[in-house]
């Protein structure tokens, strides 16, 4: 038995095989497949950090599309860069890439910018951190947040 599916404005004709747990539809032709390189790195570079980590775990396809796109993390690279420009610029001088670059920096500028915008100010003791996602953070960063709370 065949059945048409319609994705995005393209049918696909779908064989639909019975198995022993349930009957579901197989199609010989992956769309993402079919889809030009370019089309998937444009509907990539609209995704948020998190949907473009899961997207690589997705199929091997996907994974390679992405990890060897290195402007797909670049621009949240730069947008983590606010909070952490200086690591950033270092790793970048390093030679390292924007993935890489993006994946040492990104926890810390997420701690960064919470403790910027006083998500912390109301700590009374170290243990009220425990269950916190914390990294280390350097002197000028440390810097930046005392005077962030002294101005509170």
């Amino acid at each position: 038995m065949y059945v048409s599916k319609r994705i995005s404005n393209a049918y696909f004709v779908c064989e639909r095989r019975p198995t022993l747990t349930s009957a579901t539809e197989t199609c010989p032709h992956n769309f993402a497949e079919m889809l030009p390189t370019e089309m998937s790195l444009k509907i990539f570079s609209e995704l948020d950090i998190d949907s473009l980590c899961s997207a690589l775990l997705t199929c091997k396809l996907w994974h390679h599309i992405i990890e060897d796109s290195d402007h797909l993390w670049r621009n949240h690279c730069l947008t983590v860069r606010a909070f952490c420009q200086q690591e950033i610029d270092g790793d970048r001088q390093y030679g390292l890439s924007w993935k890489v670059t993006l994946v040492r920096n990104y926890r810390r500028g997420f701690l960064k910018s919470e403790w910027l915008r006083g998500r912390y100010s109301n700590i009374h003791s170290a243990d009220e951190l425990l269950d916190r996602n914390m990294c280390s953070l350097d002197v000028e960063t440390w810097g930046e947040i005392l005077e962030a709370e002294l101005e509170r």
